[in-house]
């Protein structure tokens, strides 16, 4: 029997994003720069930022999408919510410091952006001051480029690093009898995500066992453990329960995006994906009514405003 769809939203809010795109040798190199640049970034409650693999492009994954240099590629993204007042800076050290240190390190990786906009950091730059001034500006694959020595070869990068306005904080919660469904459902439904374009999740495995809520007993931390949904929580009677009978375990999956319909459309595959898991009970979402975010993602496709 197909699990219970809640009749409920996810709660998203703006961020600033950029989108670059590795390419590598093989998929063995390309995994290890996508997996090293997107690290520790799974949460801006205390990560830098929030970054994840969008999607495989060119040889060996989505092939209408052909990378400048004929290689593997993977597109990547990173968030900073919007309402940071130093997002600009906090998206450019992030990533200044997640290229040059996590891609260009990386053999055989090189790396181009992938948003073309007014606004822009000057990246390849601030990179090539690694070749110590034997660093040049180059014209190949029809772009401007910067050309870096390094051991290993060359490392060359597009010039600029565009950036814009994105969306973070789409969310799904699968409700399972056990850790084992609930898992499963989750592994599911980012199963379904990933090849989607323009979507990002962003913690271990495209799962947050973790949960969090807005706000804390602590002045020191903005966010604390969702208690009121915590199964090992449900009979202290200083908690509000709030599980359904039944429910052992809780998943999450969160969604970061290039705006709302990517997240939309990867929410209802996602759906698709999980709800027949056995001992998955509902599928749900995280909302604050309005009081993190002003973007709205039902469940239920019917209810989803169009844009």
């Amino acid at each position: 029997m197909p699990a219970k769809i809640d009749d409920t939203y996810a709660e998203a809010f703006k961020s600033l994003y950029t989108e670059f795109l590795i390419t590598a040798r093989d998929r063995k190199w390309l995994d290890h720069a996508v997996n090293a640049c997107t690290g520790n970034a799974s949460s801006s409650i205390l990560c830098d930022c929030e970054a994840g693999m969008d999607r495989y492009v060119g040889p060996g994954g989505d092939e209408s999408f052909e990378t400048p240099d004929g290689r593997p590629g993977a597109i990547v993204q990173l968030h900073v919510p919007r309402f940071r007042k130093d997002r600009v800076k906090a998206l450019e050290r992030s990533a200044l410091v997640r290229i040059s240190q996590n891609v260009m390190t990386c053999p055989t990786a090189s790396c181009f952006n992938l948003i073309d906009s007014e606004e822009y950091y000057h990246m390849g730059r601030k990179v090539a001051y690694f070749g110590n001034g034997y660093q040049k500006r180059i014209e190949r694959f029809g772009r401007k480029m910067w050309w870096i020595p390094i051991l290993g070869g060359e490392f060359i990068l597009d010039r600029r690093l565009g950036y814009a306005d994105g969306l973070m904080g789409g969310n799904l919660w699968f409700f399972g009898d056990s850790v084992d469904s609930a898992l499963l459902a989750a592994e599911k439904g980012v199963e379904a995500i990933l090849p989607m374009p323009g979507v990002i999740t962003t913690f271990p495995g495209g799962i947050a066992g973790s949960g969090s809520k807005a706000g804390s007993n602590y002045d020191f931390t903005i966010a604390s453990t969702y208690e009121k949904f915590c199964p090992l929580l449900q009979d202290d009677p200083s908690v509000e329960a709030g599980l359904p009978e039944g429910v052992n375990c809780v998943m999450e999956i969160i969604m970061n995006g290039q705006g709302m319909q990517p997240i939309v459309d990867a929410t209802q595959a996602a759906i698709k994906a999980s709800v027949d898991t056995p001992g998955l009970l509902m599928i749900s979402a995280g909302n604050y009514g309005g009081r993190l975010g002003k973007s709205f993602i039902y469940l239920d496709p019917s209810k989803q405003p169009a844009e």
